[in-house]
C-alpha cells in the first residue's frame, strides 16, 4: 500500500508539472503570437503612413507641375495675342498707304492728261477742279477706312483683354481646386495615422488611392465627336483659339 501511495504520489507530481509546462509553453506562445501580431501592426501602420506620404508628395508635385504649365500656357497665349495684333495693325496701315498712294497717283496722272490735251482754260479749271474734288474725296475715304480700321482693331484687343481675363479666372479657380485636394489629401492623412480599425484605416488609405489618381485641375467638358465649336466662340484676334 505504501509503494502504491508513492507512485501515486509520483504520478500527481508529474502531472502537475506537465500541466505547468504546458501553462508555461501556452503564455510563451501567446506572447510571441501577441507580439507578432504588434510587430505586424506596427509595419501596417508605417506603410501606411509612407504610402499618405508618398501621396501627399505626389499631389503636391502635379499641383505645382500643373501651376507652372498653366503659367506657361498662359504666356504663351497672351504673347501670341499681341504678336497677332501688332502684325494685322501693321498690314492694315501698310494696305492704307498703299491704297493712298494710288490714289494720289492716278489724280496726279490725270491731272497732267488734262492739262497736256485741254487747250481751253475753262474745260482746264474744270478738270483741274474735278481732280481736286477727286483728292479730297480719297483722301477722306482713306481717313475713313483708316477710322473704321482703328475702330476694329479697338473691338479686337477689347475682346482679347476680355478672353485674357476669363483665362486667368479659369486659372484662378483651378489653382483654388488645386489647394482643395491638397487640403483633403492632408486631412485623410492626420485621419488615417489616428485610425484604430482596420476598417478606418482601409477606407482611409482607398480614399487617398482615389484622391491621388483624380488628376489635378479642371478643363471644363470637352467636346463630342464631329462637333464644331459655335461661330464666335473665339475672340477675336486671338490665334491660339481653336
Amino acid at each position: 500500500m505504501a509503494e502504491q501511495k508513492e507512485s501515486s504520489v509520483l504520478f500527481s507530481l508529474k502531472e502537475l508539472m506537465n500541466l505547468e509546462e504546458d501553462r508555461i509553453k501556452d503564455e510563451e506562445a501567446s506572447k510571441e503570437a501577441q507580439a507578432k501580431a504588434e510587430l505586424e501592426a506596427k509595419a501596417a501602420a508605417e506603410r501606411s503612413a509612407r504610402d499618405a506620404e508618398q501621396a501627399r508628395i505626389r499631389a503636391e508635385e502635379d499641383a505645382r507641375s500643373a501651376d507652372e504649365r498653366r503659367k506657361r500656357e498662359e504666356a504663351a497665349r497672351l504673347d501670341a495675342i499681341r504678336a497677332g495684333e501688332i502684325e494685322r495693325a501693321k498690314a492694315e496701315a501698310e494696305h492704307n498707304a498703299r491704297l493712298q498712294a494710288m490714289s494720289a497717283q492716278q489724280a496726279h496722272e490725270q491731272q497732267l492728261t488734262a492739262l497736256t490735251q485741254d487747250k481751253h482754260k475753262k474745260r482746264l479749271q474744270l478738270m483741274v477742279g474735278g481732280v481736286g474734288l477727286a483728292l479730297v474725296i480719297a483722301i477722306f475715304g482713306g481717313v475713313a477706312v483708316y477710322k473704321s480700321a482703328e475702330e476694329k482693331r479697338a473691338r479686337q484687343v477689347a475682346a482679347a483683354e476680355e478672353a485674357r481675363q476669363q483665362f486667368e479666372q479659369e486659372v484662378r479657380k483651378n489653382q483654388q481646386e488645386a489647394r482643395e485636394a491638397k487640403e483633403r489629401v492632408e486631412e485623410l492623412t492626420r485621419a488615417l495615422s489616428a485610425a484604430k480599425t482596420d476598417a478606418e484605416k482601409a477606407d482611409l488609405k482607398a480614399k487617398l488611392d482615389a484622391l491621388n489618381k483624380k488628376p489635378v485641375g479642371g478643363g471644363g467638358p470637352a467636346p463630342k465627336p464631329g462637333e464644331k465649336k459655335p461661330a464666335g466662340a473665339c475672340p477675336p484676334g486671338d490665334p491660339m483659339c481653336g
